[in-house]
């Protein structure tokens, strides 16, 4: 069945790469988010295309693989496909479903119109990065 614009609404708001996100700009992403089944081991991000939208795991998981070697597990609330989107080069890895999986997509031409239009967007998802760069760089296991 599919989410209602509340639903969507709440997942977003709830994702980590929207936190601290005003309620009128949450729904404005929340307007241009479209809900995508993945079956399982469907190919959602290809390592080494560009990336045309960044995903938000509203059920399901998926496994995040470079190489042949799996990176991580994500789950609901989780999100991935942010740098090739942002930054306009292929993506670092590929992205598996690891079971039947849905996500929320968020196209690369509508988040540019969002962050153009919402500048806190914008300073949302570049807090978001950095937590997610900060993660990175603090690990043991980078």
């Amino acid at each position: 069945m599919p989410l209602s614009r509340e639903q969507t609404t709440e997942l977003i708001a709830a994702a980590a790469l929207f936190e601290g996100v005003a309620a009128e700009d949450i729904d404005a992403i929340a307007a241009r988010a479209i809900e995508v089944d993945f079956p399982i081991q469907s190919v959602v991000a290809r390592q080494g295309e560009i990336g045309t939208g960044l995903f938000i795991v509203v059920s399901g998981a998926v496994q995040v693989v470079r190489d042949g070697h799996v990176l991580a597990r994500l789950g609901p609330g989780d999100f991935f496909g942010e740098y090739s989107v942002l930054d306009g080069k292929p993506r670092t890895a590929q992205v598996i479903a690891s079971e039947p999986t849905t996500c929320l997509a968020l196209a690369t031409w509508d988040i540019e119109a969002i962050v153009t239009a919402r500048p806190r967007v914008a300073l949302a998802l570049l807090r978001g990065l950095a937590g997610r760069l900060r993660t990175l760089t603090e690990s043991d296991t980078h």
